[in-house]
């Protein structure tokens, strides 16, 4: 087993200065060798912890963690190689890689920078995505409907389950999860189809559903607070969280089709090839992930909840390596795969780097200042002028 030495990393965690925590990173024995033959990186958040975390690996085959503060972070999406959205406790960012290729920043191939930011408010955003225009579309939980950001208000509501009756700051069905089909919304989950207060969490175990965006329908129901909807290779796969397993929906039939048990709470799901990155959190000692069948699942397994993640081979089902945390990281929420990516980085807010990370937006050319004009002559004088120009040097005095 490859282990990453522990490291002490600083945290801002929400009502306190920033403190350090204790983490303690271990990996299969060829996770870091899978990575290197995809030429692959993960990134995964912790609202917990208030993070990021970028894993990658170096030429001499070892695995790099790098870190970057982020208030409440949650959701994480990943177009393209180069940039990465994310949804925070009242705020979606853009972060852009700002490395030319084939340059680096000491051992990293990619140095991600904040570059655009929409104010959204606390409006508990999840999962987060990205439309044919470049414009992030998000879930936005507490008013239980998709949403945008918009350029005059917190949010843009562009689509709401059909049993929640109004938009209210209430969280009553906590959708959570979105699947894009390519650039479109195409099925959300939701723990229950509540349209009550926090009604929820009185369906925990099994009021769980997947929506149909594009037409109303539910597709699948009965799961245990479902997580992580992601259209793959025309699967769709959700994590039944509450039951601890990684599987797909058959869509025709209205089933949860269990693919493999994953020991700890799921949520945040990443797909590369025929890999799914799966990421795993510790059950809370509370109402909200107590009482659940996931608790009997791991002790008939004899198995305790794990931290971190899991890479699920899809052609067998098999659990082929993982990624344990231990320490002060206990929850995981969004998983994201950056192809062509050695070793990722980022700059944050908590230090003086952000005011030096200045890059300049390639241009085609600049163009030559315009000729300046004598004040006060009149448009008939400065044509006449011009037509003068045009003339050979030879005739302009007419002899």
């Amino acid at each position: 087993m490859a282990q990453v030495p522990k490291k002490k990393i600083a945290v801002k965690k929400a009502g306190r200065p920033a403190g350090q925590i204790q983490l303690d990173v271990t990996c299969s024995r060829q996770f870091t060798s899978w990575l290197q033959e995809q030429n692959l990186s993960l990134a995964f958040t912790t609202y917990q912890a208030g993070k990021v975390f970028f894993i990658g690996s170096t030429n001499d085959g070892k695995v790099t963690v790098f870190n970057r503060n982020f208030q409440r972070v949650m959701g994480l999406c990943c177009p393209s190689p180069g940039t990465l959205w994310m949804s925070t406790l009242y705020q979606l960012w853009r972060l852009e890689d700002t490395l030319e290729p084939g340059q680096t920043s000491g051992p990293y191939d990619r140095l991600y920078v904040p570059q655009v930011s929409y104010i959204t408010g606390d409006v508990d955003a999840h999962d987060i995505a990205i439309d044919e225009k470049g414009v992030p579309i998000f879930v936005n939980t507490m008013f239980s409907c998709l949403a945008r950001p918009s350029v005059s208000r917190s949010f843009a509501p562009v689509w709401k389950p059909p049993f929640i009756s109004r938009l209210a700051a209430e969280d009553r069905c906590h959708l959570n999860g979105l699947a894009m089909d390519g650039f479109e919304p195409a099925y959300v989950t939701a723990i229950a189809t509540t349209d009550v207060h926090g009604g929820w969490r009185e369906h925990r175990r099994d009021g769980g559903v997947v929506i149909d965006v594009r037409t109303n329908d539910i597709v699948c129901e009965g799961l245990s607070m479902p997580h992580s909807p992601r259209l793959h290779n025309g699967e769709l796969y959700v994590l039944n969280s509450g039951e601890g397993y990684f599987g797909k929906v058959d869509r025709k039939s209205g089933t949860f089709e269990p693919i493999a048990f994953v020991p700890g709470y799921a949520r945040g799901m990443g797909f590369f090839g025929d890999f799914a990155i799966v990421g795993l959190s510790l059950c809370r000692e509370n109402r909200t992930f107590s009482g659940l069948n996931l608790d009997d699942a791991l002790d008939e397994k004899k198995v305790q909840a794990r931290a971190g993640l899991q890479v699920i081979d899809l052609r067998t089902g098999d659990s082929v390596h993982f990624l344990e945390l231990k320490g002060d990281v206990r929850e995981l929420y969004d998983v994201v795969a950056i192809p062509n990516t050695r070793a990722p980085s980022a700059v944050g807010f908590l230090t003086d780097e952000i005011r030096r990370s200045i890059s300049i937006q390639p241009v085609q050319g600049i163009h030559p200042a315009p000729k300046k004009v004598e004040v006060g002559k009149s448009l008939a004088a400065r044509s006449k002028d011009k037509e003068i120009e045009k003339k050979p040097l030879d005739s302009q005095d007419g002899n």
